[in-house]
């Protein structure tokens, strides 16, 4: 059964007042998740990978001895990045639940020096990927980049936050400005209890 473009939790507009244009959202969601889809379905057709989920298809096709990921992968993988990705923002006011904010003060001494390292990785990731707040298998909290469309998924980890940090997010409303883009997703966008209840 082919995947198909998941609709986005709130409407085009509904983070513009956050930081984040209807026009970004235009065309993030409707043209680039969707070329995903497309790109996706067409090529696992009639392949081991028709049927199977889409983080069977992840862990099945990443290579981790590869510099470029192949095609399947990339696709299938962004598709599952960019679904995670919408859910973990939202419009309204979201205040972080003290589970989470424990557990950040935990691992990382506060929010602020998470927040830290968390824009931090995203800002030095070289090129297209995304900046992660994960949980390991042993329970521990960290913050991760990765390249391309590659996810926590592909190292055992639980993604409780992902940031895109390709360029088609964030150049229409911060043009090359990475780093005040990573701050007002985390200052603004985040849907906290969305996160939480990742962990």
């Amino acid at each position: 059964m082919a995947f198909e473009l998941p609709d986005l939790p709130y409407a085009h507009d509904a983070l513009a007042a956050k930081g984040m244009s209807a026009e970004t959202l235009e065309y993030h969601h409707d043209l680039h998740h969707k070329a995903y889809v497309d790109n996706g379905n067409k090529l696992i057709a009639g392949t081991e990978w028709d049927g199977k989920s889409l983080e069977e298809i992840i862990v099945g096709t990443y290579d981790k001895s590869a510099v470029a990921q192949n095609g399947i992968f990339n696709n299938i993988s962004q598709l599952w990045n960019h679904n995670q990705f919408w859910e973990m923002m939202g419009p309204g006011e979201s205040k972080m639940p003290g589970e989470l904010e424990k557990a950040l003060v935990e691992s990382f001494g506060s929010v602020e020096e998470f927040k830290s390292q968390f824009s931090a990785a995203g800002a030095g990731q070289f090129g297209s990927g995304w900046a992660w707040l994960v949980k390991n298998a042993d329970g521990s909290l960290a913050v991760t980049k990765t390249e391309n469309g590659v996810n926590p998924l592909c190292f055992g980890q639980t993604a409780l936050l992902g940031c895109d940090v390709w360029e088609h997010s964030y150049y229409i409303d911060f043009r090359n400005k990475r780093p005040a883009y990573l701050s007002n997703f985390l200052d603004n966008l985040v849907n906290w209890e969305n996160v939480a209840s990742r962990m």
